[in-house]
């Protein structure tokens, strides 16, 4: 039987701190260990060929939307002086795309970490980064890294634009739900909404991106305390900031406050808003449920729960 190698890695979402820490503000991501990326890399007679959700065949025949993925494979195969050897990588994941969690970057992490392991060489975290920024640029263009730093980390990640990327120790007690809107977001145009927003009224623009920049410090003491009901507080203000800026839709806020109602402590979209998820934070199972069940009923498509530093198994 041929080698076979296997790597992994996990979804992200952005806990606060989206759209300001363009202007340089910190921002908070959050892995989420229960929504996966696995690759599986195994020996072959011949050929290299990859599976996936979107692509089935030779490597050199992947379409664009896999230029990322081809370059990083075809990256390592030379770092490794591989070009001729003969494998099948099989990806399978629970990340959604185009939802802020993290997708391409996830799938980049564990393809590396499966390559390293079947050619046998170590593998840093540093060295796993700088990696995966290589399929990062082509798929993002000017990546901040952030997704890449949390796809590969079990604890949140604090992060301030060309200044530092930390892993933070955390001990908060609870759930997060992330609830899928049903609609693609929309960073691209949200960022760009955003800058024109602090051209035309740059007093209330800087101090709504000021005040999230407070909240991302403020949330960082919450996760380390931890005090669940404050960082609901601080999720519902950050919402009530992001709104202010333009970036959430009717869905959202309709969402949010269906999240609210249910019980959650707090409630804000999450990534580049209009559109995509949102997430809720609720303080044990069963408001957590009435939450999920809520969201759907209120339109959700999807959710997802992450239960924190709690010894019940993840759902």
């Amino acid at each position: 039987m041929g080698r076979t190698t296997i790597g992994k890695s996990n979804a992200k979402i952005i806990l606060i701190g989206e759209h300001s820490v363009v202007f340089g503000q910190p921002a908070i991501a959050l892995p989420l260990p229960s929504v996966t990326t696995t690759v599986v890399m195994s020996q072959t007679t011949h050929g290299q060929t990859l599976s996936s959700r979107y692509f089935d065949g030779p490597i050199v025949q992947m379409g664009q939307n896999l230029a990322g993925v081809a370059a990083l494979i075809q990256a390592l195969l030379t770092r490794f002086d591989a070009q001729d050897t003969f494998f099948h990588i099989a990806i399978t994941s629970d990340l959604p795309a185009e939802r802020g969690m993290g997708s391409s970057a996830a799938v980049a992490v564990a393809i590396t970490r499966a390559m390293y392991a079947y050619f046998q060489r170590p593998l840093t975290r540093d060295l796993l980064l700088a990696t995966v920024d290589i399929a990062e640029k082509i798929t993002h263009g000017n990546p901040s890294g952030l997704d890449a730093a949390t796809a590969s980390s079990d604890v949140p990640i604090w992060f301030v634009p060309h200044q530092e990327t930390l892993q933070i120790p955390f001990t908060l007690q609870g759930y997060l739900v992330i609830a899928d809107s049903g609609i693609k977001g929309q960073t691209g145009r949200a960022v760009a909404a955003v800058a024109r927003r602090k051209t035309a009224f740059a007093q209330e623009t800087n101090a709504q991106i000021s005040r999230l920049g407070q909240l991302s410090t403020a949330a960082r003491q919450a996760l380390a305390t931890p005090d669940l009901p404050q960082l609901g507080h601080i999720l519902n203000d950050a919402q009530q900031q992001l709104a202010g800026l333009g970036v959430s839709s009717t869905e959202l806020n309709h969402l949010t406050q269906v999240a609210l109602t249910a019980g959650a402590f707090g409630a804000k979209l999450t990534g580049g808003g209009m559109g995509g998820c949102l997430i809720a934070l609720c303080p044990d199972r069963v408001t957590t449920e009435h939450v999920k069940n809520s969201l759907l009923a209120a339109g959700a498509t999807d959710t997802w729960t992450e239960a924190f530093n709690l010894e019940e198994e993840h759902q």
